[in-house]
């Protein structure tokens, strides 16, 4: 019996492609493939079609699943895909009930959700760390995203159900796990009581003290509650890097997205994790192109990467998304987009190179993933010279950088 999940996009996907597994195998599901699609760009749902078709070809025999958040919004489309045998939406996915084996296609209004139920996962295939979903979709309506719309509105997961799930991970051997979500900064506000991520995150160390480390997938730099801020400046266990969803470094261009912090505000986070957290790396989303980003509005964005000294940098052009207000306002030629997106992407080489030379002669702790190769705690990629255990965290001094990270013994 073999199941395949081939995950596009998120890091929830990845976690959701997990929680899939399980219930295919549990449904006794024979040479299946799961193809967890992602809708944030026109190319993020080429590459799924285009692995769909591959897959199809070189495996006739296989049945073909598709799901995700661009199945979701698009299902028919999908469904006419060669080889696909059922299409799921993004809450019949998570539910054993719809991986029988003559179970039909079924895409129900995923805006109706009203909570998101809890899953074990006990193992990520191939990987050293783990993935645990805290929060689900998205009430805010930035004017170039679909994703809400493939996700639903958010709700958290309550802490007792995310404790139960880390308890499992670490079970299986899992040291390092990623708290991830759609919109996880929005967490809580649907629970009793309205818990912030902040007090979720410093229960949920107080009642793990056996698990090593503790990382936050993408925060909006305008939520980072007081109780986060805490546990940035005194919690060790909690990594010395944050991700934070920025999308441009403009004023007019953020507020043009409906973005709900402004340049200032992504200037003062990065000031005071910095003085809480000496050290700490910063990665970062930003978007190339949007409509009616200037020369000159994009000289902002490209000068923040410098100014808050943006480590690790997500780049992606503007990709028109149907149905969304940016879709409908004045373009950038893709050309153009490309080029600063380019430019963008060599900032972010330039910062990394410089923040992996402040680290020679250090010592690092890495999560190993193969034997010579993991992340630091700043999630840097590290090579090392000495063999090491995957999935166990090793201490090595940084003995050299390169484009391709740290090298260490």
């Amino acid at each position: 019996m073999t199941v395949d999940v081939l995950s596009f996009g998120c890091r929830l996907n990845t976690y959701e492609g997990e929680v899939m597994r399980g219930h295919a195998r549990d449904a006794g599901l024979a040479d299946t493939i799961i193809v967890n699609t992602c809708a944030v760009t026109a190319e993020a749902e080429r590459q799924a079609r285009q692995a769909i078709r591959r897959l199809a070809r070189e495996r006739p025999e296989a049945k073909i699943v598709v799901t995700g958040c661009a199945a979701q919004i698009a299902p028919e489309a999908w469904g006419t895909l060669p080889g696909v045998s059922r299409v799921l939406g993004n809450a019949e996915k998570l539910d054993a009930a719809h991986w029988q084996p003559d179970s039909p296609s079924a895409v129900s209004d995923i805006m109706t959700a009203k909570e998101t139920a809890a899953h074990l996962v006990t193992e990520f295939a191939g990987r050293a760390r783990a993935f645990v979903q805290v929060q689900q979709g998205c009430d805010h309506r930035c004017t170039f995203c679909i994703i809400p719309f493939g996700r639903g509105p958010s709700r958290s997961v309550p802490l007792g159900a995310i404790l139960d799930q880390c308890r499992s991970l670490i079970g299986s051997g899992y040291q390092e796990i990623v708290l991830t979500g759609v919109d996880i900064t929005s967490y809580g506000h649907d629970l009793p009581g309205q818990p912030p991520l902040g007090q979720m995150v410093r229960r949920l160390l107080a009642l793990l003290p056996e698990l090593p480390r503790l990382r936050l997938s993408s925060l909006d730099p305008c939520e980072i509650d007081e109780d986060l801020w805490k546990l940035i400046a005194d919690e060790p266990r909690l990594l010395p890097h944050l991700h934070l969803s920025i999308q441009a470094g403009s004023d007019l261009i953020l507020k043009r997205m409906k973005r709900r912090h402004l340049r200032a505000d992504v200037l003062a986070v990065t000031e005071r994790a910095r003085k809480l957290r000496p050290g700490i790396a910063f990665g970062a989303d930003l978007i190339a192109g949007f409509p009616t980003e200037t020369e000159e509005s994009f000289a902002e964005t490209l000068a923040l990467v410098a100014e808050a000294d943006l480590t690790m940098l997500h780049v992606f052009p503007y990709s028109e998304r149907s149905g969304t207000p940016a879709a409908r306002m004045p373009s950038v030629p893709k050309a153009v987009r490309k080029e600063r997106a380019a430019r963008l992407r060599a900032a972010g080489s330039a910062a990394e190179a410089r923040f992996d030379a402040l680290h020679l002669g250090q010592t690092v702790r890495v999560l190993a993933e193969t034997e010579t190769r993991g992340h630091s705690e700043h999630f840097r990629p590290v090579r090392l010279t000495v063999a090491a255990v995957p999935g166990q965290i090793v201490t090595a001094t940084v003995t050299g950088c390169d484009a391709d990270g740290l090298l260490a013994a």
